[in-house]
């Protein structure tokens, strides 16, 4: 009995492999809503792909920010979005406090960016910070 399902196991599979196919991707990770995330969510977002944005000072950045964020101060956004990525960019936000990065959010939104995620504040990181 154990050697008929072997058999039959192995006539399945043998035409996949044979014609060079290869496995499916693993299942891309769970959707997450756009809104407020919490540290570890916004890693998840950054190592999928999501572009990090700190909008705090020049200064404030130089004193230790999320590993690969690039800094637009949130009052300077409206004329450098375009340093994001196009409006369909997944965005994740954050500042010292989480004023600042929900004001940069609600200008990239009405700049068309849908895909926004506000981790609030750069604490909430749960990795060491890069300076």
């Amino acid at each position: 009995m154990k050697s008929l399902i072997v058999a039959a196991l192995v006539a399945l599979v043998s035409p996949a492999l044979a014609l060079g196919a290869t496995p499916a991707p693993p299942a891309a990770a769970p959707a997450v809503k756009p809104g407020k995330v919490d540290g570890a969510t916004a890693r998840s977002l950054a190592q999928a792909g999501a572009r990090v944005v700190d909008v705090r000072t020049p200064d404030e950045f130089a004193s230790g920010h999320v590993p690969g964020a690039i800094n637009i101060p949130y009052d300077q956004l409206p004329g450098r979005a375009a340093e994001i990525g196009p409006p369909s960019t997944a965005v994740v936000l954050y500042c010292r406090s989480g004023r600042r990065s929900g004001i940069a959010a609600e200008a990239l939104q009405k700049a068309g960016y849908t895909k926004l995620y506000d981790m609030q504040v750069v604490t909430a990181w749960p990795d060491p910070l890069a300076k």
